[in-house]
């Protein structure tokens, strides 16, 4: 099928074949993992801490950015191509060779905590000069959760696309 990515175990590779499926599959990942992404920074979130998380907000801190469709756009395009591919070209392969007894679900979630400490101390830190990761406060966690659930769903929807979801 046109757009698929399976691979046999026995034929799995360190990397995937750079095609046009794995180009859908990192975005329908991307799409699905910013998806709920969205839904837990902006509608549970703010429950939790009285107020949603704003990554666009840090995007417009780390570039000078004033206009804020823009660094939501840019913030969108890197959660729907950019994150799933790093998924795929890089934080797989490194747990396949570094940890290869985890299961598929452990290294999403892994994935996820790498985003944020990304997000967290890279971003917000280094180059926006705020505290590292926020100093540790209540919105802090709230980021942690909501990058877990991004990893986590980027995972599945890429082992669905293989076509081998099981443990």
């Amino acid at each position: 099928m046109i757009g698929t990515l399976h691979m046999n175990r026995d034929e799995r590779s360190l990397f995937p074949k750079l095609t046009l499926g794995v180009l859908v599959t990192a975005i329908l990942a991307g799409a699905a993992a910013d998806t709920v992404w969205e839904v837990w920074a902006r509608a549970i979130t703010p429950l939790w801490v009285g107020g949603p998380l704003q990554p666009a907000a840090l995007v417009q801190s780390v570039f000078g950015f004033r206009n804020l469709f823009l660094a939501e756009l840019i913030h969108g395009i890197v959660g729907v191509v950019f994150y799933p591919l790093g998924y795929l070209f890089i934080a797989r392969p490194i747990a396949r060779v570094v940890t290869p007894f985890l299961p598929w679900w452990s290294v999403g979630l892994g994935f996820g905590v790498g985003l944020w400490v990304f997000a967290l101390y890279i971003m917000a830190h280094v180059f926006a000069g705020l505290p590292p990761f926020l100093g540790f406060v209540t919105l802090t966690w709230a980021s942690l959760v909501g990058h877990l659930l991004f990893g986590l769903v980027t995972a599945a929807v890429v082992r669905w696309r293989e076509g081998d979801f099981r443990g």
